[in-house]
């Protein structure tokens, strides 16, 4: 006996996410989502089989462990046995693993479960899934070799294709430069072009000024872009705005020369073919363009430049274009608190010169690297410090006192006094590897129990309040109902 479900059990349905996820058992049972989801679990049981081949021993770490600082806010459980002490649930594995090659663990992994508590979007779940894994003796070419080897494998056993290894290595200032992003998008053009010889001699007063105060003009070539309407260019700079950039000029390239735009009566003949000329654009091409700070330039151009390609078809399915992204800067300048902290995480081993985390920061680069497929990040790794006093000073630079280092790593480096190895890996995640394989614009729809942008679990309603008694076991008080 069955009650008539809230919708129908069929690919196709128009029912609310909301809904679905309410009665998520029932979404389950439609075809698409046991596809993925079986697909999922055969990309996990074909990691398995792969690494178990290759000497590596899967071992699980504790979920409830110590806070340490990874780049988000931790998830916080209250100890009833510690009264006003508090366990963190894991952001990643990342110390732990450390310990294991300390341990003489030479080939670790793990299907981690992982927790942080920021903000959802479409690739991010406060709970989700990597791949952990870890090597001892290697160096980043070590790593980079069998991530490869393990990603053609899946897309071989999986999805019945062939990717060509090795993958492309991009530097990550040359990614800025060329796509305004880290999250690299290899298979269409539209890279982005600096304009300041274009418009050297202007006479449009927002660009000399521009130039004239250090900043950058840079733009993008939209192919067959002359269909833009007006309506959707200012969706388009209005978007640009939201970003923080002060507007988008755009330029529509007309037959002979001739050009549509508010900035037509500002540009001369010459400007127009020089511009043409530096994007490579013609007749019937749109071109963008942002005059701006560095930073914002590429950060707006970088996003339009993904958001034209998936509004215009220029991205092709099944066209996997796999890179890595390398020689990351260590450190990035976090203005708002006034202070350096990691790209990654502060126990990336520093490439070049160490006597430069103390003299300038800014220059030193780290052994890290991402790999990226199709504009998204599928995970980081690094060569770690395994050395206690290299770890101490990039404390230093980080501004962790040593009292405070000691307060939350001291078992760290208690434990880089036994003779650590040399080791480095990655984590990548496999709720976006599984997203990606089936074609979902999210990750929850390869999650069996997902939660929804405000971080509520439709199905049970949590997060829920819990009874006074509870609290006061754990000596909790609430500060506001």
């Amino acid at each position: 006996m069955a009650e008539t479900p809230p919708f129908l059990i069929e690919d196709e349905i128009e029912a609310d996410e909301e809904l679905r996820l309410r009665h998520r058992y029932l979404d389950l049972r439609r075809p698409v989502m046991q596809r993925a989801l079986r697909l999922r679990h055969k990309m996990i049981r074909e990691i398995r089989g792969f690494l178990d081949a290759r000497g590596f021993v899967e071992m699980e770490t504790p979920i409830l462990f110590k806070s340490t600082p990874e780049g988000a806010r931790d998830f916080l459980v209250p100890s009833r046995l510690q009264p006003g002490s508090f366990y963190a649930l894991p952001q990643s594995p990342q110390i732990l693993k450390q310990l294991l090659m300390v341990a003489g663990f030479e080939r670790y992994y793990q299907i981690a479960r992982c927790f942080r508590d920021e903000d959802l979007r479409a690739d991010r779940q406060l709970e989700f899934t990597q791949l952990d894994l870890e090597m001892s003796f290697v160096e980043r070419e070590d790593v980079l070799a069998l991530t490869e080897e393990l990603l053609a494998h899946l897309w071989r056993e999986c999805l019945g294709v062939e990717v060509a290894a090795p993958f492309p290595r991009l530097p990550y200032a040359e990614c800025i430069r060329r796509f305004g992003t880290d999250h690299v998008d290899l298979r269409y053009g539209m890279e982005l072009t600096d304009l300041e010889e274009v418009f050297a001699g202007t006479g449009l007063g927002i660009f000399r000024k521009v130039l004239g105060d250090g900043g950058a003009i840079r733009g993008i070539a939209v192919p067959r872009g002359g269909d833009l309407h007006h309506s959707h260019l200012k969706r388009l700079e209005q978007q640009a705005m939201e970003r923080g950039a002060n507007g988008l000029a755009w330029v529509l390239l007309r037959e002979r020369g001739e050009v549509e735009s508010p900035l037509e009566k500002h540009l001369s003949p010459s400007e127009r073919a020089r511009l043409a000329r530096a994007l490579g654009a013609g007749p019937g091409d749109a071109v963008l363009m942002v005059a701006d700070r560095p930073a914002v330039a590429n950060e707006v151009l970088g996003a339009l430049r993904m958001q034209l390609a998936r509004e215009r078809g220029l991205a092709r399915e099944g066209d996997w274009r796999f890179c890595w992204v390398v020689d990351y800067p260590f450190f990035g300048w976090n203005s708002a608190e006034d202070r350096w902290e990691p790209m990654h995480h502060p126990f990336t081993m520093p490439a070049g010169d160490p006597g430069a985390l103390e003299s300038d920061p800014g220059s030193v680069t780290a052994l890290a690297y991402d790999i990226v497929l199709n504009g998204v990040e599928l995970g980081s790794g690094s060569i770690r410090i395994h050395r206690a006093d290299l770890q101490r000073r990039v404390f230093d630079a980080l501004g962790i006192s040593g009292e405070r280092a000691q307060e939350r790593f001291g078992f760290l480096l208690e434990a880089f006094r036994y003779g650590p190895p040399p080791h480095g890996g990655i984590a990548p995640g496999l709720d976006r590897m599984a997203a990606l394989m089936v074609g979902a614009d999210s990750i929850r729809d390869v999650i069996a129990f997902p939660k929804i942008q405000s971080g509520v679990d439709p199905l049970s309603g949590a997060p829920g309040r819990v009874d006074a008694a509870q609290l006061e076991e754990l000596g909790l008080r609430l500060s506001r109902p």
